[in-house]
């Protein structure tokens, strides 16, 4: 039960917040003579959570949250759909699974009407791209239906401190389940929401991130044990979880099952992107067994948005200046997660311009905040008209997305 409340307090804690943000409307917006020379283009993203936000859970506020992103000149939201074992969308796929059709206060928010469908529309009518964000990826909490369910589905459980966005309680711990990527029945699931989502909706594609992988300590389940005794002549795992023949094995399942996804998207919308939206390759590889770099390689990714989250300049700048990002940008668009803070610290705005000229001056295909409840919020050192006309500046002109 005390779970229960501490989930319910952040959403009207985030409730509050939009009602603040979305009071002005976007006839408040700073004016300002459009450029008219040929468009430049530049991703600039921002991502849509429902975590200590309530933009996705009232009609009203998303519509003028997408008003105002399109008056500044965005270009693409990544909205979340799949968090804490539950969808933000009316699936099928997830009612036949954990009984739960969509995230229950989501749905009564919208009068049992399907928000993913209202969300694409209003995008739509005001130029913005759509590429929902499958942000929990193959991890849900240890107490949602998904895990209590199928258990054998389980790669393992740890428990970490609750996300920055719930920085009123940071210390709280969560236990949080992570579903075996190498078991087939998880790989229907997960595979049959993103095709449930790019068959059903008027979207660009979709965006996978850090989640999409399994935590290096995992892989000692019966099943993949199991699994890797059959290819190994019965031996098993190694006991050491940074083996580079078990790290490599582990990883390379995954990047298979990347390979399906992508031709199983494909065959229903060519032209959706698979976005990617990492930690550093060499986090994402040695931690998580995520190595994007392979995906890269492999021709599996149609864009890759790396999470710079750092608040030192020279640390920000190594980020962009790793290998696997250099390797990547031959390849694909490549471009930037910026942080614009969370609910209770957002970034000054300084910073934030800071690092967007930073990506600029060495060629990025643009970029992405994280997240949006921060972009111009009250308690940011500056006001929100201050901070929306900062964005202005950043973006004078409309920019079309990289293809």
């Amino acid at each position: 039960m005390s779970r229960l409340i501490y989930r319910c307090f952040f959403y009207f804690l985030g409730w509050g917040l939009v009602i603040i943000l979305t009071v002005f409307s976007v006839a408040s917006l700073p004016g300002h003579k459009q450029n008219i020379s040929p468009l430049m283009t530049e991703l600039r993203g921002v991502w849509l959570t429902n975590v200590a936000s309530g933009v996705l859970f009232m009609p009203w506020a998303l519509d003028r949250a997408l008003s105002q992103l399109s008056a500044l000149n965005f270009n693409t939201v990544y909205p979340v759909v799949w968090n804490r074992g539950y969808t933000f969308y009316n699936s099928a796929v997830a009612k036949k699974v954990t009984g739960s059709e969509t995230e229950p206060l989501l749905s009564f928010m919208h009068g049992g009407k399907d928000s993913l469908t209202n969300l694409v529309k209003i995008a739509k009518t005001k130029g913005l791209s759509v590429i929902p964000w499958f942000e929990y990826g193959f991890m849900a909490p240890a107490n949602s239906a998904l895990a209590r369910e199928h258990p054998t589905w389980l790669a393992g459980i740890n428990v970490i401190k609750s996300s920055p966005l719930e920085e009123i309680n940071s210390d709280f711990p969560i236990q949080q389940a992570w579903l075996n990527p190498l078991h087939p029945q998880v790989q229907k699931f997960i595979q049959g929401l993103i095709l449930e989502v790019i068959s059903n909706y008027d979207v660009d594609g979709i965006q996978l991130d850090d989640h999409f992988g399994m935590p290096v300590q995992f892989g000692y389940d019966r099943f993949t044990v199991q699994l890797y005794q059959r290819e190994h002549q019965g031996k098993k795992p190694p006991t050491d979880p940074f083996n580079p023949e078990w790290m490599h094995w582990r990883a390379d399942k995954i990047t298979n099952f990347v390979a399906q996804i992508r031709k199983s998207v494909k065959a229903v919308k060519p032209q959706a992107k698979i976005s990617l939206s990492p930690n550093s390759q060499a986090f994402a590889y040695k931690y998580y067994l995520q190595d994007w770099e392979t995906w890269v390689k492999k021709g599996l990714l149609d864009e890759l948005i790396l999470q710079a989250y750092r608040d030192n300049q020279k640390t920000f700048i190594s980020e962009l200046e790793q290998p696997a990002i250099e390797l990547a940008r031959t390849k694909i668009p490549v471009a930037i997660g910026i942080s614009t803070g969370t609910f209770y610290n957002p970034v000054n705005i300084a910073q934030i311009k800071k690092q967007v000229q930073i990506v600029r001056d060495r060629n990025f295909q643009g970029v992405s905040f994280f997240y949006w409840d921060s972009l111009w919020g009250y308690i940011a050192p500056e006001s929100p008209r201050q901070r929306r006309q900062a964005f202005l500046k950043m973006f004078a002109a409309k920019a079309i997305r990289p293809l």
